[in-house]
């Protein structure tokens, strides 16, 4: 993509303060950015945590590590663990994957191999990969001693604070910022050609970003792009949210994801406080019974203060349409039970500044949000729980052909490389895939299960665990 003399951004927020951020450090000069952002609309906040491909965001604006997660009350985030989404198993951890785990990552593909050809050996992916240990030990997922290679992991962060610092940054480096509230969209032919503010002003650029969340004022409402939903598959269209003011013991570097009786509920760990909140879906559970539940799970009283949201889940049908491109909310919505949010706001930005035909990034943007639906939709797939939003969410009638043929040749004992060569690998390669089916518990009933491997396998993981990893609290402690 060639920069455009002009850029406004339309909506701030993480996506837009991201968006902000990328450009600037990719065009430098070349291209004037401008941020436009009402300033009484606040940060939706839902779901508090980042993939790996996050660290690749701060190294590219020369940020390290002690630059912003104390400021931002971050931790750090080796995987997701996940309670109660099985019948067979009380919990399977989803860990990021490194080289530490190369010997133990493949004894565990090839005892889930065996096991889902019908060999009575247990394969619990806990056991097989370092970052599990990670997490149960309470310590940092940032290595404390230098390796040959990179070692992936996430982040916990306040979602206010951390646009906060990205709005210091992008300002410091030239990007003009205008705290107003966008009074109407003008459109001609497919393009904008302008914008009239609040303030009795108007707003001119070459291109225009539309970081305006559900809303999705420039490229929905104004250019009139169709909106792919994806609530055939997905239930959930609702969450509940609440802060506990305690940390966590112990700060373990993960996110908790439990099954309730008609969603699920994250626990975030930051540094100073816990966050929780339950996705359901209302066509099962009623807004106040799902605040009730959610705080009999956070263990707070039933006075202790929550916030509601709905949300369309689904995707548009082109991410950029003229001369304007959706990021963040304003393109589509996956429920966070992955935490992909900005991970699909950064890989947008970072494809649109390589971009060179429109049509193919479209493309690419649709496979990549298709790729985490049906990840996500797998889990309820698999899931064992028998309530009635558990029976309906496990239909399969739902899910993409690819998806089903996935399960398909799992049970047969096939090889799933050339499904995972094709869109159900564009996100999610075989490690996540292999976890996912092997944590849920998709394999025949043994009577008894051999696990002599994966208890050695755990072995080696806690040695390595403990031998280049500190612990968390005094990790964090030292960036201050």
């Amino acid at each position: 993509m060639k920069p455009p003399r002009s850029l406004a951004i339309v909506g701030g927020g993480t996506a837009g303060w991201m968006a902000a951020c990328l450009l600037q450090a990719a065009w430098g000069d070349a291209c004037t950015i401008t941020l436009i952002e009402d300033p009484d609309t606040p940060t939706i906040g839902v779901g508090e945590g980042s993939t790996p491909l996050l660290k690749r965001f701060f190294s590219r604006l020369g940020l390290c590590e002690s630059d912003w997660m104390p400021a931002c009350d971050a931790t750090y985030k080796a995987g997701i663990l996940f309670d109660g989404w099985s019948a067979s198993e009380p919990d399977y951890f989803h860990p990021f994957f490194s080289a530490l785990d190369l010997n133990t990552g493949d004894a565990f593909f090839h005892q889930a191999d065996r096991r889902r050809r019908g060999a009575a050996v247990d394969a619990r992916p806990a056991d097989y990969f370092v970052a599990a240990q990670v997490a149960e030990l309470g310590l940092a997922a940032a290595p404390a001693n230098a390796l040959p290679f990179e070692v992936d992991y996430g982040y916990h962060f306040d979602a206010g604070k951390l646009s906060a610092l990205l709005r210091r940054h992008a300002c410091g480096r030239g990007v003009r910022y205008r705290p107003v509230k966008l009074a109407a969209v003008h459109t001609d032919d497919q393009r904008i050609t302008g914008l009239a503010l609040a303030d009795g002003t108007e707003c001119k650029a070459d291109f225009y970003l539309d970081c305006t969340g559900f809303r999705s004022l420039l490229l929905q409402q104004g250019l009139g792009v169709g909106f792919h939903p994806y609530t055939d598959a997905l239930l959930n269209d609702a969450a509940v949210v609440l802060q506990d003011s305690v940390p966590l013991p112990g700060l373990p570097a993960r996110t908790r994801s439990t099954a309730l009786t008609a969603g699920w509920a994250w626990q975030i760990p930051l540094q100073q406080r816990t966050g929780y909140g339950y996705v359901y879906s209302r066509r099962f559970c009623a807004p106040d019974q799902a605040a009730a539940e959610l705080r009999a799970h956070a263990g707070v009283g039933a006075d202790h203060p929550v916030r509601h949201l709905q949300f369309p889940v689904g995707r548009v049908h082109q991410h950029w349409q003229g001369n304007c491109l959706a990021v963040g909310l304003s393109q589509g919505f996956v429920e966070p039970l992955e935490a992909t949010a900005l991970m699909l706001v950064q890989s947008t930005i970072e494809l649109f500044i390589q971009a060179r035909e429109v049509a193919s990034f479209n493309a690419h943007i649709n496979r990549l949000f298709d790729g985490v639906r049906d990840y996500i939709v797998g889990h309820y797939l698999l899931a064992g729980r028998n309530e009635p939003y558990w029976q309906a969410a496990r239909d399969t009638r739902c899910a993409s052909e690819a998806l089903r043929a996935l399960l398909t040749r799992w049970d047969q004992g096939q090889d799933l490389h050339s499904l995972l060569a094709g869109p159900l690998g564009s996100v999610y390669m075989r490690p996540s895939w292999y976890v996912l089916l092997a944590g849920l518990g998709r394999f025949p009933r043994v009577q008894c299960a051999d696990n002599s491997v994966g208890d050695s396998a755990r072995h080696q993981c806690e040695q390595l665990a403990r031998a280049h990893f500190s612990d968390h609290r005094r990790w964090l402690a030292a960036q201050r």
